[in-house]
């Protein structure tokens, strides 16, 4: 009996002196939460698609009042939205240059060999876990939409030859549809960056043209037409280094016999069709 009545008052001792200590830690320790953070909160999105590089939307405002980021950070904002927060924080709403998302792929129906009929989940996750889809280019695009699915922002569909279109206007650059394509086909670049390569097909020559009309077959002519040190070739696949060489310009696209590298400005352009080459000097 003494001793549980011993264990009782040490454990009601030690739960008084804990209660203590954190109540007095509370008061003395507590750090102010700016009045400013909730406001600033409700002023954003609140899409929470981490396009500006944090968490969510109130630890980017968070960020936004130690002015560690600027108001343009914010991806998703509109120009209005991103001038009323700088007006309340009375910082410069700053610049930032839009972003996208771009399809390394044109592979789509007709243009790719087909080998087999997948028949399964509409996934595609799950058809490349499973049998790879029924593409003969396992690098290609599996066409069943996973990116438009995993797209909050309505800025994916898919056309006509089962290939993923991204509205560049309602893109925010969350990058969702990176993550959800199993065959990392699609990447977030600056919409500057004009010249888009469309395959990923580590093959060269025939090899490459077998299995798809528009894979690169690694000729290297996009290279040797580019600016010194803007394309470099890496395993059959030419390289854009926008930091490395000079500028860009459409003159890298025009002598590639599939069409793997294109010329984009800003918006999008129309799946290629493939030309005859007969009586056409490719040098």
């Amino acid at each position: 009996m003494e001793t549980t009545l011993l264990a009782t008052a040490i454990m009601t001792g030690l739960g008084v002196f804990f209660g203590s200590s954190l109540a007095v830690a509370n008061r003395f320790l507590r750090v102010e939460e700016d009045p400013r953070l909730d406001i600033i909160e409700d002023m954003l999105p609140g899409s929470n698609c981490g396009a500006c590089g944090e968490a969510g939307c109130r630890a980017f405002a968070e960020k936004l009042l130690e002015s560690a980021v600027a108001p343009s950070a914010c991806t998703v904002s509109g120009e209005e939205g991103i001038e009323a927060v700088a007006a309340v924080l009375g910082v410069d709403p700053g610049k930032q240059e839009k972003r996208t998302a771009r399809l390394h792929c044109a592979g789509g129906l007709g243009l790719a060999l087909q080998i087999a009929e997948y028949e399964g989940y509409e996934s595609c996750l799950a058809a490349h876990v499973v049998g790879g889809g029924g593409k003969g280019c396992t690098w290609g695009c599996l066409g069943l939409d996973d990116c438009e699915v995993a797209c909050t922002f309505d800025a994916i569909y898919m056309n006509e030859l089962k290939l993923p279109v991204v509205d560049v206007d309602k893109c925010t650059a969350c990058g969702d549809c990176v993550d959800a394509c199993p065959r990392d086909l699609f990447e977030i670049l600056p919409l500057s960056h004009s010249l888009l390569v469309q395959c990923k097909a580590p093959l060269e020559g025939d090899g490459a043209r077998a299995i798809c009309q528009v894979a690169c077959d690694a000729c290297g002519r996009c290279e040797q037409d580019a600016a010194p040190g803007l394309i470099r070739m890496h395993n059959n696949l030419p390289v854009v280094d926008y930091g490395a060489g000079g500028p860009a310009a459409p003159d890298a696209t025009y002598r590639c016999p599939t069409g793997a590298i294109q010329w984009v400005e800003g918006g999008q352009f129309a799946p290629y069709e493939p030309i005859s080459l007969t009586g056409v000097n490719l040098g």
